[in-house]
């Protein structure tokens, strides 16, 4: 048997087809195409191929960091096993685990594209919804390298200083927060095909 067999098998297609695009991406592929035939309406074609030009420019930019970033998420799942993942920031890790998400959330480098696959790393690992919450929030409120690069040049040590300060207790916070609400949250695991819950 082929070791790509599985490609003429049209289960597996449609598998990938509704993962990759799903309702969101249909939905978002719409609202594109009606506003690309509003801009052909009232500004001609010459606007559409502006658009698409620019489009491909920032498709060319993205497109390394997200595969970079997918690459070093995938190599956090292999190299990481899921029993130390839950231990530090599982559902029994406590306080210990929100901070712990804190600082890894303050410390990760790089766009959305690195940061939310790492939390889907931390997801399917183990990590309870309390410190994934703090991790996210963490990377959006302490993100360190956002302060060396925006807050310190533009807006001075002080402002800096003063909004990390601010800043520091609500990932934790908003991780106490999670862990308290009523919701079931479930993230799907591919590795199980079954979700897990948080």
């Amino acid at each position: 048997m082929s070791r790509f067999a599985f490609l003429s098998d049209s289960d597996w297609r449609r598998s990938v087809l509704m993962d990759g695009f799903g309702k969101g991406f249909w939905g978002f592929f719409g609202v594109a195409v009606a506003t690309g035939v509003l801009c052909w309406a009232l500004e001609g074609p010459e606007a559409i191929s502006r658009s698409l030009a620019r489009d491909a420019g920032l498709l060319g930019d993205l497109m390394p960091r997200v595969l970079v970033a997918l690459s070093i998420a995938a190599l956090i799942w292999f190299l990481l096993p899921r029993h130390r993942i839950s231990a530090l920031v599982g559902q029994e890790s406590g306080l210990l685990g929100l901070i712990i998400a804190t600082a890894a959330g303050a410390v990760t480098p790089g766009g959305p594209s690195s940061a939310y696959a790492l939390l889907a790393v931390l997801a399917v690992s183990g990590a309870d919804r309390g410190a994934l919450i703090a991790y996210i929030t963490s990377w959006a409120t302490l993100g360190l390298q956002r302060i060396l690069v925006w807050d310190v040049p533009f807006m001075g040590a002080e402002f800096a200083f003063l909004r990390l300060l601010i800043s520091l207790p609500l990932p934790v916070l908003a991780g106490l927060i999670a862990r308290r609400l009523p919701f079931d949250l479930r993230v799907k695991d591919d590795s199980q095909d079954q979700p897990v819950p948080r």
